[in-house]
């Protein structure tokens, strides 16, 4: 194969979900929707935090900390996919390239830590309740979310570096409707055994250590609520980290999902599809989940847009009278 300065001069080929014309009009209105979504159910759950003092506890600023990141993880891939098909073009740049696979991975790190810190926060909520907000201060807060984006900025920064020093081949397609990792280091003509060394003991490390921590404390904390005399209170304490539960579910069953689909079929696009499932599904629902059956979520909300309202009210009223 034909090999060049094609890293810093030429554009790679996202090819998207599907190649057939007449399914990109199916495929732009469906993404644009759940891109909306998102955005405004994270959006949502943000401004309930933030505006209810009620809701200033370790619980909800690890929440709203997760809806930003997800307006983040989504609007990293999403609005260049959706741009490609209203233009028709499959052009990605290759520093728009690099940037986008900086950010994905950025923010999917972060996701993963965000869901291990409100793991260990239920822990102790429910391990250890009388030393709570001791345990669980402002300061050891605002520090697990410093120490989270500080291993996944640098961790995206290894990454990427790696990537910056390969050379490509004349064929840039990328079957994928992103600047996937795996797949941009595949369009390499050297040697990228480095490459994916480093890919994936980081992978290993990064994600499996995560989730070994979120099994952890899920067994004290299933312990904890066997142990818990009357039926009444073990509902209570269950519910208060079943939408958690149901998110780390959801995130690392969909993950594990594309990893074993991807290594089951040799389909680059069938697992472009089956990626969607937790680059955009995952973060659309996450909000859903967590206020659904949260009532301080449903009724902050309720308090805002009920303030909200009186004042355009009172507004609407000292515009309508009449000047003295």
């Amino acid at each position: 194969m034909e090999t060049g300065n094609l890293t810093r001069e030429s554009e790679f080929l996202l090819l998207g979900l599907s190649e057939e014309p007449e399914l990109q009009p199916l495929i732009l209105g469906g993404f644009l929707s759940m891109y909306l979504i998102t955005v405004l159910g994270n959006l949502l759950i943000i401004l309930a935090v933030s505006s209810d003092s009620h809701l200033h506890t370790p619980m909800y600023f690890f929440l709203s900390n997760l809806s930003l990141v997800d307006i983040g993880f989504i609007s990293t891939t999403i609005p260049k996919m959706l741009l490609n098909i209203q233009t028709q073009s499959k052009a990605i740049t290759y520093a728009g390239c690099i940037t986008q696979m900086y950010f994905f991975i950025l923010f999917m790190g972060l996701d993963d830590f965000l869901l291990t810190v409100m793991a260990y926060d239920r822990f102790v909520a429910i391990c250890h309740p009388l030393q709570y907000m001791v345990i669980m201060n402002p300061r050891l807060c605002g520090l697990l979310v410093l120490v989270s984006w500080i291993i996944s900025v640098l961790n995206s920064l290894l990454q990427c570096l790696m990537v910056l020093s390969l050379s490509f081949c004349t064929a840039l397609e990328i079957p994928h409707f992103f600047c996937e990792l795996n797949q941009v280091v595949q369009l390499a003509c050297f040697d990228t055994f480095l490459n994916n060394m480093v890919m994936y003991f980081v992978t290993v490390l990064l994600a499996g250590g995560p989730l070994a921590g979120i099994l952890y404390s899920y067994s004290k904390i299933v312990s904890s609520i066997r142990a818990i005399p009357s039926a009444q209170g073990k509902y209570k304490a269950f519910s208060t980290c079943a939408s958690h539960l149901l998110v780390v579910s959801l995130f690392y069953g969909t993950s594990l999902g594309v990893y074993l689909s991807s290594a089951g079929t040799h389909s680059s696009q069938s697992s472009a599809a089956a990626s969607v499932m937790y680059t955009v599904v995952t973060p659309m629902l996450n909000p859903f989940i967590y206020s659904l059956r949260n009532k301080d979520i449903k009724g902050a909300l309720k308090r805002f847009f009920g303030m909200v309202g009186k004042k355009w009210t009172i507004a609407l009223g000292l515009m309508k009278s009449p000047l003295l």
